[in-house]
């Protein structure tokens, strides 16, 4: 199965392909409102604003695996998103992105880029993961990595 092959359900229910993202490079974070990470939405925004017009997105996924700190309704996960964070990039339903029930889409991400020592479980929240545009999982992030630390690496593949 290749990364476009893959669909996911928006934060507003609606079922859509990660092929509509073809040709761009992508961001994917597994969000979540009440993490110590939370303010790293205004980073993320920041790069999704400063890059979108040369092709390049931040998809959210929020997600309640790492000690419940997501919301419990995706209609309360994005008005917490838009209101105390500014987020207008898309989001999406909140999933599980590890065990038996992790969604196929995180299931590929951690597969094609695992994290230290090999390990492809997510450890925890704002765990992001840089696409190309031609939908390869070109680097994975630590939730300690910054937006602003990321900023160069989006820069280099918008570039190629």
């Amino acid at each position: 199965m290749s990364f476009y092959d893959i669909s996911v359900t928006t934060i507003r229910g609606q079922e859509q392909g990660m092929d509509e993202y073809k040709g761009q490079v992508l961001l994917i974070v597994n969000t979540a409102t009440k993490c110590g990470f939370a303010p790293q939405f205004k980073g993320l925004q920041k790069l999704h604003d400063n890059y979108k017009d040369q092709g390049f997105q931040v998809l959210g996924f929020p997600s309640s695996q790492f000690m419940n700190q997501e919301l419990s309704e995706d209609s309360q996960i994005a008005e917490a998103c838009e209101l105390n964070h500014g987020v207008s990039f898309p989001l999406f339903s909140k999933i599980d992105v590890n065990g038996k029930n992790a969604h196929p889409l995180f299931q590929h991400l951690s597969s094609e880029a695992p994290g230290a020592l090999g390990i492809k479980q997510i450890k925890w929240n704002f765990t992001k993961f840089l696409i190309d545009r031609d939908g390869r999982v070109v680097k994975r992030f630590a939730p300690t990595d910054t937006p602003e630390s990321i900023e160069k690496h989006v820069r280099q593949l918008l570039e190629q």
